[in-house]
């Protein structure tokens, strides 16, 4: 169990939070809950603790996975309770119930300081096979040739070192790269470098 500020830092949590990633209070106490968790994670939660926020909503539960040290990765059910503090200020209380097996693949989650990792080019050209646009669709689309098209693919298919355009997409989506709820997918922008 943890005990979060308005901001979402962690301000308090009890052993077994601490030992779920793998770190000590002076590790993880004034971190942000997001820092702790998958790259997906603030889309699936900020609607959930907005409601908690504004009093719509006693409590949520919602399956995370979160990042232990190394890069390693758990899943697990999460629960947050609004809490109104001294002061009328509302801080929460999030419980995390880990699964007992860690997610496979450990490596699929990429290091945070090295998000971007797309073009603004290859992020369309992804969207597009993510939706299942032909290469001859995304040509006409974005101003390339068949060729270029399967240039761009060629070169993410190695930078995400993956056989083919299915597993392509399954790994980005594996990876917390496209937003949550939405078609046709869109690469978060954080995985897109800036500049062209």
């Amino acid at each position: 169990m943890a005990s979060l500020d308005s901001d979402l830092t962690i301000v308090a949590a009890d052993a077994a939070f601490l030992r779920q990633f793998g770190g000590s209070s002076a590790d993880l106490f004034g971190r942000k809950l997001y820092d702790l968790l998958h790259p997906s994670a603030p889309q699936l939660l900020e609607r959930q603790f907005a409601r908690l926020a504004d009093g719509r909503r006693s409590h949520f539960v919602e399956r995370v996975v979160g990042l232990r040290e190394g890069d390693q990765v758990f899943s697990a059910e999460m629960t947050g309770v609004a809490v109104q503090s001294m002061g009328n200020a509302l801080s929460c209380v999030t419980i995390l119930r880990p699964d007992d097996a860690p997610v496979e693949p450990t490596e699929s989650v990429p290091a945070r300081r090295n998000k971007a990792i797309f073009s603004h080019l290859d992020a369309r050209i992804l969207e597009g096979v993510a939706s299942g646009s032909s290469t001859v669709q995304l040509a006409a689309r974005l101003y390339l040739s068949r060729q270029g098209v399967e240039y761009h693919v060629g070169l993410m298919l190695r930078r995400m070192k993956v056989p083919n355009r299915a597993a392509l997409v399954a790994r980005a989506h594996s990876m917390g790269m496209f937003t949550v709820g939405s078609w046709p997918p869109r690469v978060l922008p954080e995985f897109v470098k800036d500049g062209k």
